[in-house]
C-alpha cells in the first residue's frame, strides 16, 4: 500500500500517520481473509499462507504505529477491540483451516473494517483535490479485496443473501469511484493504465456478476492483483502530484 505522503499543512502529521493506518488496515482486513478463504477452498498453496503471514505482520505494524501517534481516548478504546480481533485472527491461523474457523474470520474482517472507519473518522481534514483522488485509489484497492472475500464466501458454502448485497454493494461503490478515475484529465503516458483499469474492470465483473455459476478463483485472484497494480501506478501519479 502506498503511504499518502505530503498532505496539506491542514493535517498534523500525528492525523495523517493515523490515517495511512486505518487505510493499511481497511484493506488488509478484506485481504487476510480473503486468501485465508483462498486457503481453505486450496490448502496446498503454500504461498498463501506465507502471505497470510506478511498481511498479520503488517496489520500488527499499523494498529502499533496507531497507539504511538494517537492522543484521541476515542481511538484508543477502539485500538483495544481492534488488537483484540488481531490477535484472534492470528490464534486461528495457526490452527487448521476449516469451515467453522472461516465464519469467524469473516466476522472478524468487518470487527476490523468498522474500527479502522472509526479511527478514521476521527482524524479526518478537508482533503486537497490530489489528496481526494488518492483516497480514491485507496477505496478502490480495498473494495477489490472486499469484492473477492464475497466472491470466495459465496462459493465455499457462505451463500447467504447478505453476502451477495454486500458484494454487490461494494461493486457499486468501486465503479463510483472509476468514474472518479475516468473523469480526471491525467498527462499522456497516464491515460493507457486510465483505461486499462476501466476496461479490465469490466472483464472482472463480468465473472463475478456470474458468482453462482462460475467458479474460477485462481483467475480472478490473479486478475484482481494485476488491476491492484494499475491502482496503485495511478495512486503513486497522485501522490507524487500533490
Amino acid at each position: 500500500m502506498l503511504g499518502m505522503t505530503l498532505f496539506s499543512d491542514a493535517a498534523t502529521r500525528g492525523d495523517v500517520k493515523v490515517i495511512e493506518s486505518s487505510e493499511d488496515i481497511r484493506y488488509l482486513s478484506q485481504k487476510i481473509v480473503k486468501n485465508y478463504l483462498f486457503l481453505y477452498k486450496n490448502p496446498q498453496k503454500r504461498e498463501i499462507k506465507s502471505g497470510l503471514s506478511i498481511s498479520l505482520e503488517k496489520l500488527s505494524d499499523d494498529l502499533r504505529m496507531i497507539v504511538m501517534t494517537t492522543k484521541d481516548s476515542d481511538t484508543k478504546d477502539i485500538l483495544e477491540f481492534l488488537a483484540y480481533s488481531k490477535d484472534q485472527i492470528m490464534e486461528l491461523f495457526d490452527q487448521k483451516v476449516d469451515k467453522e474457523r472461516a465464519a469467524l474470520m469473516l466476522d472478524y474482517s468487518e470487527i476490523l473494517l468498522e474500527g479502522a472507519d472509526s479511527i478514521a473518522v476521527a482524524h479526518k481534514y478537508d482533503f486537497s483535490d490530489e489528496e481526494k483522488m488518492l483516497m480514491v485509489t485507496k477505496e478502490i484497492e480495498y473494495l477489490l479485496e472486499r469484492i473477492t472475500k464475497y466472491y470466495m464466501a459465496f462459493n465455499i458454502g457462505f451463500d447467504i443473501p447478505i453476502h451477495k448485497e454486500q458484494m454487490n454493494e461494494s461493486i457499486k461503490r468501486l465503479e463510483e469511484n472509476l468514474e472518479k478515475i475516468n473523469a480526471y484529465t491525467y498527462p499522456y503516458e497516464m491515460q493507457k493504465k486510465q483505461k486499462d483499469l476501466d476496461d479490465f474492470w469490466k472483464i472482472n465483473k463480468y465473472f463475478f456478476q456470474k458468482t453462482e455459476s462460475l467458479f474460477i478463483p485462481n483467475l480472478l485472484l490473479s486478475s484482481i492483483d494485476t488491476l491492484e497494480k494499475l491502482v496503485a501506478d495511478i495512486a503513486l501519479y497522485h501522490s507524487k502530484n500533490q
